[in-house]
């Protein structure tokens, strides 16, 4: 058992904190209240002057499959030989080897939804995970958690220049659309045992979403169009123009996951970027989170790009929500994590100042009752 003592608890359950203790057993999170009796079979742990938060989420990530310090076999985040994967899953990717994960523990980040990249149309299985552990399987929350649409300029500069479909955005909305039609006929008639075609079974009973890779606006209104079409639950990924159009994001009820807003505008199609969407896209009542895209940008500036937020007009507990309880709630994890309650996973960061501000630091990070990270003034 791990308790807790004498911290000021940002639950995220509500936008007020609580100085007091919490209990952890057995991974969960056993009790929160405002003076825990420590018995001898407790672990203590004093967090006076600290702060205390669920793990951070990253709400899209490309962890552990683009690694960080290699290149080639190391970064393969795409099957670009075939514009249509919906099969490839990531967890036969994920490396927990990748020295990146560490980076990630360092700074409180506890979980990712991890995926293929935005070459392909349609690009496979992202899964949801902690960022702990030596072994994939083990550290899996929900896999498959989404599968992975692309829209934009990485589909036609990847496959119309080998004179290949797609080279327009038409081609990529078709090819998308005929796969989801076959997806769809396959399951109305009743099929099924058809490997190529059982890896949409999720998606059309909704339980999990399609995850859209859009920047410009009128690939966002694709995606949105293409989800209603086929009755389809969808995440907005980066979103980058949404600022421009956030009513009608809103009005249809998607969530957005915004970013890599830290990276550079490097295509015509990010020359909108802009630390101001999530705060504008929130404003507007669509549930935000936050993604540095990693590696795009390091996932270590994940509550930087949180801050940078606020700084550019976002709600502060909008902001800690954008990286805990909303990201939670979009990945569809949040029975498990995102926020300090009795009965979810104990994963806890604990800081030294706001996180949103860029002086602060990790004290200690726990994933699932354990202690995995420590600073180097608490070895």
């Amino acid at each position: 058992m791990l308790l807790i003592q004498n911290g000021l608890l940002f639950t995220m359950e509500t936008n007020e904190p609580l100085l007091g203790d919490l209990l952890c057993d057995n991974g969960k999170i056993l009790q929160i209240s405002n003076s825990i009796t420590p018995t001898q079979e407790m672990q203590v742990i004093d967090a006076s002057g600290m702060r205390v938060y669920p793990g951070f989420i990253d709400a899209h990530s490309h962890i552990g499959i683009s690694e960080e310090k290699k290149s080639g076999q190391g970064a393969a985040t795409n099957e670009g030989t075939n514009p249509i994967t919906p099969c490839m899953r990531a967890i036969d990717a994920v490396n927990p080897m990748d020295s990146a994960l560490h980076n990630a523990l360092a700074t409180g980040i506890t979980s990712v939804m991890v995926g293929p990249g935005s070459a392909n149309p349609i690009g496979g299985q992202f899964a949801f995970i902690k960022t702990y552990g030596r072994r994939i399987d083990d550290m899996v929350v929900l896999a498959p958690s989404a599968i992975k649409l692309a829209f934009g300029e990485n589909p036609m500069t990847n496959y119309g220049p080998n004179g290949n479909m797609p080279s327009t955005r038409m081609g990529i909305a078709s090819l998308i659309r005929e796969a989801l039609t076959e997806a769809q006929q396959y399951f109305e008639s009743g099929s099924s045992g058809q490997f190529g075609m059982e890896c949409y079974r999720d998606l059309f009973d909704r339980k999990i979403p399609l995850k859209a890779h859009v920047h410009r606006t009128d690939d966002i209104f694709t995606a949105m169009r293409i989800a209603k079409e086929f009755q389809l639950d969808l995440t907005l990924d980066h979103c980058t123009e949404g600022h421009l159009i956030a009513d009608a994001i809103a009005q249809s009820g998607y969530p957005a996951i915004v970013g890599p807003s830290l990276a550079s505008r490097s295509k015509d199609e990010v020359s909108q970027s802009d630390f101001k969407t999530p705060g504008i896209l929130q404003k507007a009542g669509v549930t935000v989170a936050l993604t540095t895209d990693h590696p795009v940008s390091r996932i270590q500036y994940l509550p930087l790009c949180a801050g940078l937020a606020v700084k550019e007009g976002m709600d502060e507990w909008g902001a800690l929500r954008a990286i805990t309880i909303d990201a939670a709630r979009i990945c569809r994890v949040d029975h498990r994590v995102g926020s300090l309650k009795e009965g979810k996973d104990a994963d806890i960061v604990l800081y030294r100042g706001n996180p949103l501000e860029i002086a602060s630091s990790v004290w200690l990070t726990i994933i699932n009752g354990e202690v995995v990270w420590r600073s180097e003034e608490n070895q």
